[in-house]
Parts: C-alpha cells; sequence; structure tokens
C-alpha cells in the first residue's frame, strides 16, 4: 500500500510539471502584447541568471488566477482515479481474502468432515492389528503350556522307585493280655498278617466306626484275595477296660477280632512303640473320655511295620491298599 502511494505521488509531480510547462508554452505562442510579462522574462531566464523571490510569489499568483481552475480540476480527476484504484484494489484484496478464506473454511471443514469420516483415534488397520497380536499372543500361552505339561507327564513317568533307604521305627515287643485273659505278646501274631487298631470300648463314635470299617475289610481281603488278616485291638483306657469288657465289646464287630488290654504301664509302652497318641479329656467322676491318635497298622508277619492308613480310608481303599501292600511285600 506504501509503495503505490509513493508511485502515485511520483506521478502526480511528474504530471504536474510537464502540465505546467505545456500550460506555459501555449500561454507564450497565444498572446498579442509585443512585450511579454516580466513573470515571464524572469521565468524563462537562463539559469546563470538569479531569479528573485518576488518572482517566485508572482509565479503563485499567476498559477492561482490563470490555471488554478484548470489545475484543481485534473488534481481532482486523478485523486478520483486514484481513490477509486485504491479502492478497488482494496475490495478486491477484502474479496480475495474472503474468496480465500471461505476456500480456506471449506477445506478446512471438508478436512474436518474427512477426519469425521475415517474415524476416531483407533482406526480398522490398528484394530486388526490389535486383534491379530492378541490371537498369537494366546496361541503362544497354551503351546508353552502344554509343552510344560508334557514336560512334567515324562518327568513323572520316568521317576523309578529306588531301594528304600530305611523302615519306620514302629512297633516293638510288648506283653499285654487278650480278652480271653491269657497274657500275650507280640511273637504270639509271627508268621501272620496283622492289621491293628487302637481305641477304647466307651467310646461313642469313632472306634466303633472304624472297627466295623476294619471288620468289613477284612472280610473282603479274604474274598477278595483269598489272604488271611488278623484284626487287633488294643485299648488305650486300662483303667475302665477290663478283659471281661473288652471281650463283651469285641464280639460286636467281628469273631475273628482279638481284644487286648493291660496294665497302664504296658498300655503306654505299647502305646509309644507305635508312636500312638492318647489322653484323658472331660473327667468327670468316672465318666470321661480318651483322646487318642486314629490309625490302623499294617504289620507283616515278622512283627514288622509295613503301612498305616488313616481316617479318610474307607472299606474299598482299606481293603485294596492291604492286599497291594501284601502282594508287594511277597
Amino acid at each position: 500500500m506504501a509503495t503505490l502511494i509513493s508511485r502515485k505521488a511520483s506521478s502526480l509531480r511528474r504530471l504536474r510539471r510537464s502540465f505546467f510547462f505545456s500550460t506555459l508554452t501555449h500561454s507564450r505562442s497565444s498572446m498579442t502584447a509585443p512585450s511579454p510579462s516580466p513573470l515571464l522574462n524572469h521565468l524563462f531566464r537562463p539559469a546563470s541568471h538569479p531569479r528573485p523571490s518576488s518572482i517566485l510569489s508572482q509565479l503563485d499568483n499567476y498559477l492561482c488566477q490563470g490555471l488554478g481552475t484548470q489545475w484543481l480540476i485534473l488534481n481532482q480527476k486523478h485523486l478520483y482515479s486514484t481513490t477509486n484504484t485504491t479502492t478497488g484494489v482494496n475490495s478486491s484484496g477484502a474479496q480475495g481474502q474472503s474468496g480465500d478464506g471461505d476456500k480456506l473454511g471449506d477445506s478446512k471443514q471438508t478436512g474436518d468432515a474427512g477426519n469425521s469420516i475415517r474415524g476416531g483415534p483407533v482406526s480398522w488397520l490398528s484394530f486388526i492389528l490389535l486383534v491379530i497380536t492378541g490371537t498369537c499372543l494366546i496361541y503362544y500361552y497354551d503351546l508353552l503350556k502344554k509343552q510344560r505339561i508334557e514336560e512334567i507327564n515324562a518327568n513323572t513317568q520316568t521317576v523309578k522307585h529306588g531301594p528304600s533307604v530305611g523302615k519306620a521305627a514302629i512297633g516293638g515287643p510288648f506283653s499285654l493280655i487278650n480278652h480271653d485273659g491269657k497274657p500275650v505278646t507280640e511273637k504270639d501274631f509271627m508268621g501272620k498278617w496283622t492289621l491293628i487298631y487302637f481305641g477304647f470300648t466307651h467310646c461313642p463314635d469313632i472306634c466303633p466306626d472304624e472297627l466295623i470299617k476294619l471288620a468289613a475289610a477284612i472280610d473282603k481281603i479274604k474274598k477278595k484275595a483269598g489272604l488271611e488278616v488278623v484284626p487287633l485291638f488294643i485299648s488305650v483306657d486300662p483303667e475302665r477296660d477290663t478283659v471281661e469288657q473288652v471281650r463283651e465289646y469285641v464280639k460286636e464287630f467281628h469273631p475273628n477280632l482279638i481284644g487286648l488290654t493291660g496294665d497302664v504301664e504296658e498300655i503306654r509302652k505299647t502305646a509309644r512303640a507305635f508312636r500312638v497318641y492318647f489322653m484323658k479329656t472331660e473327667e468327670e467322676d468316672s465318666d470321661y473320655l480318651v483322646d487318642h491318635s486314629i490309625v490302623m497298622y499294617l504289620m507283616s508277619p515278622e512283627w514288622e511295620f509295613v503301612k498305616f492308613f488313616g481316617k479318610n480310608n474307607d472299606v474299598d481303599s482299606l481293603t485294596d491298599g492291604v492286599i497291594n501292600e501284601i502282594k508287594r511285600y511277597k
């Protein structure tokens, strides 16, 4: 804009000079007076003769009187055309800017529309890649899991039972009295497989259940494998379990069940040899219970400990366990 105004100003100055000199020339040719005006003589005086300042003031008066009207009309037209040109340029520039702005707005709207059409922050391609990656990871994890399970199974199958380091120090010599009142020791049971249970005749529920299970297993072992196993009941309550009490008690479970009792010291010694725990509880007068271990011991014909069976074994598992141990022992 500043450059345009500077150019217009320069053009006005050139137009002013050319118009001024052309007007002066025309005026000189049209004048009839023989003597030129002193103003013109001084105006066209050679450059070697300086012009006084009064001549310049007279020139201004002359221009204002003779040429002022035409000069003002030309300046007005020129300024009007300049104003129109400038206005046109500004309006065209504004229109261009407006058009550019409209185009830019349209392009932005189109771009926004394009972005909205394309989708959100997750594209279809990234979603498909995510699904493929997750599927591959799951497949790889399952493959490693199967391989690990196969390795564990292979290692388990390759494990071999080595020779036994030793036998548990369970069992030992004893001297007790059977339910017929005869003294017996461990030697009376050698040459026979024996299944021993420690309990007491006043037991309300656990001892009867275990003895019923013992009696049923003895019959099933004989029927299933043809093996003779001696059932043996040893009392841990010698103060109340007399010979007569034990005799009446064992008859209720199995005809081959043998009951043993004795004095307190012999019972403690025998229980200690078989690692059996027992203790009186809730003693009120003569009515009390005995807390004790609930375990059955399988003894070999050499009176050596073979295996124990806990309360969690039912009749079938007890039967199969005894048969397997006897067959393995032979």
